[in-house]
């Protein structure tokens, strides 16, 4: 098994299944944050608890407070105990069946009560699992579902987890002897036969349907279309009462050609992510699911490592339709304690039960290409840690035979070589931080395939021409590849005054997020992102941005995570006269520079300068413009980008991602908000203040911008600009009809209409 996958390793494709009798179970929810034993009885007065509907994560509601035990690990949030009530009926047609409850995940320590008895619940706040609820059932009356939700032991994560019913939860039906257990079935392609030349079609697949306690099933299809990034194409294959979507693919892994899909080479440019969206905390909305894997693909990445945890079935799926490669990965630690209550109190007992879910839930999803079982094992050196990673990679292989299992390594000493026997766990060996090493790990051991897991955005350059020379390299995951709430302050730049210092797990209050992301919460890609893009793609491209200088506001100081700040900007106030660095990425051999239209220079962007030119000028307000140069010195028209100086900001454009929404209490609009001068010339350091209202049937969810340090909580309508940007989120109900948002400043305003249907 072990050569299969170092040598050959044709993966097959995989699809996504539900169940056809489920009905989702979010609606008409209450709760209350603290700890009543009582509430898990049937009749129980719950009249004074808020209604909500979920998905739901109380901790984002609540104040950054220093105080808070989960530190800046957990955003200086607060955590608890709180419960869940529903009151609901069981269908007649479920009379005879199967009833179960299906969380997507409760984090974390979760019982689930129906009828006061205590029916089911999971501890590890990951995990999506099942609860049998039939034989708690009344028939023919009301029945009560009690949720209790134990995150009150600190600190369990070194990121932040949220509280609660983050997740949906699912109401399912089946029928005795039915194909209807979506963990059950595995369909993948067995063999593709006549794929085309550019990888994008198939003259025919044999598909294999396994169900457990089944003989396993055949099924023939002529001229497929193959799935890839590039080409996300899906098929719906029915299996008794379930629905697969299906992406028929094929996937080597090998030293000497490194990775092929469907044929053909590809360079894996990935980020990392953890599970939070932003403002809105860990909630799981659908649309912000979606959001991320949509600015992902956006930016360039054509892959996503889950670190450290499985994700949102939702976000699975968004991979499988938009075309985002999956590292799907199960734990951070395993038995040496990283924090006091973290997976190291679980592993023991619940190791199997969790490896299976993961597995079992998303094997069918055709994005992913491989799983991950652990990140950066305090007990790396221990001999004992050999074992449990075979016992956890040949979990995931038995469940799942067609896929690689990897895993991040790291160390900070000059003991690397003793990591050796734990990557020969691993069918493919991933580097945290550690790629320098690859060369003198190759030459040792010729048959290992890397990917760096792992790596700091400002290696930007260094990790690509990696991955770009070496085949047994075969993909890099910055970190990270969006902002994220927790481990706060990391890829954080730190002004003189302020807490410094490269221990970013220590005091940084009011720090409460992460700015190492290539995206910021408000969907704003930065400079670095735009060239990572550049460097990945050798599509003819241009970005131009302005380095913030040293002492602007002040002297700073740059942390592993950090890259230089650098803006879309020219508007340096009190800085005229002095010099200032205009970076610009190119993929054309050269670009120039204009500044009110007069030539400062041209400079070659070839891979010899890293695919960049900086130019010094003394600053004065005006306009910048700068233009690609072909090999010919002709000047690429389209290819022009400008930055202007604005005036004082005087209006408000409201971009919202959506103008139309679903009037099923899910919907989710994004919209960005910009600060304009009179002329409509963004204003990059306008930072006033902003109040939210909406009228008709949605509500605000959250406002916020990308200050990592701004301690307005999420949760109310109000913020202040930062960098002349912000952002809201607004949630429709389950209502019809137009609705206004309006966004305010003491001088000027403006107001968006959104439908609802």
């Amino acid at each position: 098994m072990k050569r299969f996958f170092l040598n050959l390793c044709v993966l097959l494709c995989i699809a996504s299944a539900s169940a056809q009798n489920r009905t989702l179970f979010d609606d008409e929810w209450r709760f209350n944050l603290g700890n009543d034993s009582l509430a898990s009885q049937a009749v129980y007065d719950d009249s004074q608890w808020r209604s909500l509907t979920l998905p739901h994560d109380w901790s984002i509601e609540g104040k950054f407070d220093a105080t808070n035990p989960v530190g800046g690990d957990g955003g200086y949030l607060p955590t608890g105990i709180g419960w869940y009530r529903k009151q609901f009926t069981v269908p007649a047609s479920a009379k005879g069946k199967q009833v179960l409850l299906y969380f997507e995940g409760v984090y974390m320590n979760s019982q689930v009560y129906v009828n006061g008895q205590l029916a089911g619940g999971h501890p590890y706040g990951y995990s999506s699992f099942y609860v049998d609820i039939t034989d708690h059932l009344l028939n023919g009356k009301k029945n009560t579902v009690a949720v209790r939700v134990d995150n009150a032991q600190q600190k369990n994560s070194r990121w932040y987890s949220g509280s609660g019913i983050y997740r949906h939860v699912w109401l399912e039906e089946r029928v005795m002897n039915h194909i209807n257990d979506p963990w059950k079935l595995f369909v993948r392609t067995d063999k593709v036969y006549g794929i085309s030349a550019d990888g994008t079609k198939a003259d025919s697949a044999v598909v294999r349907i396994s169900y457990e306690g089944r003989a396993d099933e055949l099924r023939t299809y002529r001229s497929v279309d193959l799935w890839s990034p590039e080409h996300p194409v899906l098929y719906d294959i029915k299996v008794g009462d379930l629905t697969v979507e299906h992406g028929f693919r094929t996937i080597e892994f090998s030293v000497e050609k490194g990775f092929l899909l469907n044929g053909k080479t590809v360079k894996i440019n990935g980020g990392c992510i953890h599970h939070d969206n932003g403002i809105l905390g860990a909630a799981a909305y659908d649309k912000a699911e979606w959001r991320k894997a949509e600015l992902m693909k956006r930016a360039g990445f054509n892959a996503v490592r889950t670190s450290h945890n499985a994700p949102a079935p939702e976000f699975l799926r968004a991979c499988d339709h938009i075309g985002l490669m999956v590292i799907d990965e199960a734990f951070d630690g395993w038995r040496d304690e990283k924090n006091k209550y973290d997976y190291h109190t679980l592993i023991d007992q619940w190791w199997k039960s969790d490896v299976d879910a993961l597995v079992l839930r998303d094997r069918n999803h055709p994005s992913i290409i491989s799983w991950s079982n652990g990140n950066e094992v305090i007990e790396r050196k221990k001999l004992e840690v050999v074992m449990t990673s075979k016992k956890l990679a040949d979990r995931m292989r038995e469940l799942d035979p067609t896929r690689p299992v990897t895993q991040a390594l790291a160390a900070w000493d000059s003991d690397w070589e003793i990591y050796d026997p734990l990557a020969a766990t691993l069918d493919i060996t991933g580097y945290n931080y550690m790629i320098n090493k690859a060369e003198s790990d190759h030459a040792r051991v010729p048959k290992r395939i890397m990917w760096q897991t792992e790596s700091f955005p400002r290696h930007a350059f260094s990790n690509w021409k990696t991955v770009a020379d070496h085949p047994y390299i075969i993909g890099d995951f910055v970190w990270t590849a969006l902002d994220y709430v927790g481990e706060s302050s990391i890829g954080a730049w730190h002004y003189k005054g302020e807490n410094q210092g490269e221990n970013w797990q220590g005091d940084h209050f009011p720090w409460h997020g992460a700015y190492c992301g290539d995206i910021d919460v408000t969907g704003w890609r930065k400079p670095i992102s735009h060239y990572r893009e550049i460097l990945w793609s050798d599509k003819p491209s241009l970005y131009m941005a302005v380095k913030e200088p040293q002492g602007y506001i002040g002297e700073f100081k740059e942390t592993s995570w950090s890259v230089w700040p650098t803006w879309e900007s020219w508007n340096w106030k009190g800085h005229e006269g002095k010099a200032i660095d205009v970076e610009i990425y190119s993929r054309y051999p050269k670009v120039r520079l204009y500044y009110n239209d007069q030539l400062i220079g041209e400079k070659q962007t070839t891979r010899s300068e890293e695919f960049k030119a900086i130019f010094t000028l003394n600053y004065a307000p005006g306009t910048l413009r700068s233009v690609g140069v072909d090999s010919n010195g002709k000047e690429i028209a389209e290819s022009s980008q400008t930055l202007q100086t604005s005036g004082e900001a005087t209006q408000l454009r409201l971009t919202p991602t959506a103008t139309k929404m679903k009037a099923d209490g899910q919907d989710i609009v994004w919209v960005e908000v910009q600060l304009l001068d009179k002329n409509g010339i963004p204003v990059p350091d306008a930072s006033d203040e902003l109040q939210f209202s909406v009228t008709g049937p949605v509500q605000i969810l959250a406002t916020g911008t990308a200050d990592m340090k701004d301690m307005e909580p999420y949760v109310t309508p109000q913020c202040k600009a930062w960098k002349g940007r912000a952002i809201c989120a607004v949630r429709s109900t389950k209502k019809r009809g137009n609705a206004k948002l309006t966004v305010k400043t003491k001088a000027y305003s403006s107001t968006i209409v959104l439908k609802t249907k």
